[in-house]
């Protein structure tokens, strides 16, 4: 996926963000940059979702309570306790 990611400043993002856009639509990732920092991605919807789906594979069991392993990642995140 290398030669399909451009870089752009926010203002470059600002001022033609139609044209950006236009690039995300035909597959292309645009790297959003700030002072020369990357500050954000838009990827195309599939690649998001790929993404996603790869980033969960083997995280839960097949016998996994769905809502209890959320609930338990809630109440770590901001440390609840009953």
């Amino acid at each position: 996926m290398g030669a399909n990611i451009q870089t752009a400043t926010a203002t470059e993002m600002q001022n033609n963000f139609g044209q950006y856009l236009a690039m995300v639509q035909s597959g292309q990732e645009v790297i959003v940059t700030k002072n020369g920092k990357e500050v954000g991605r838009l990827i195309p919807r599939v690649a998001a979702v790929s993404y996603l789906t790869d980033s969960l594979t083997g995280i839960l069991k097949k016998d996994a309570d769905i809502d209890r392993v959320k609930d338990d990642g809630l109440r770590e995140k901001y440390e609840i306790t009953d």
